[in-house]
């Protein structure tokens, strides 16, 4: 039975454009993978120069003042 089978697939003929799809398949996987660690490499560094110069602190001090001024009116 497995032989069968075997040589079924062996026997079919794989077009030159159908591998090269099928080589290229996991590209864009990797292609997304290495966007989404330079993103994240980026955002620790934004947040990391953030924390350390208390900017945002001054931006939840500003967000908070403005809204209860909103809520006194």
């Amino acid at each position: 039975m497995f032989s069968l089978a075997l040589q079924y697939v062996i026997s079919q003929p794989v077009s030159p454009i159908k591998r090269l799809r099928r080589d290229q398949r996991g590209q864009a996987t990797a292609e997304y993978a290495l966007v989404l660690l330079g993103v994240a490499a980026v955002a620790l560094l934004v947040v990391s120069w953030a924390t350390h110069t208390g900017k945002i602190g001054d931006l939840f001090d500003g967000i908070f003042e403005t809204l209860l001024g909103h809520v006194k009116g």
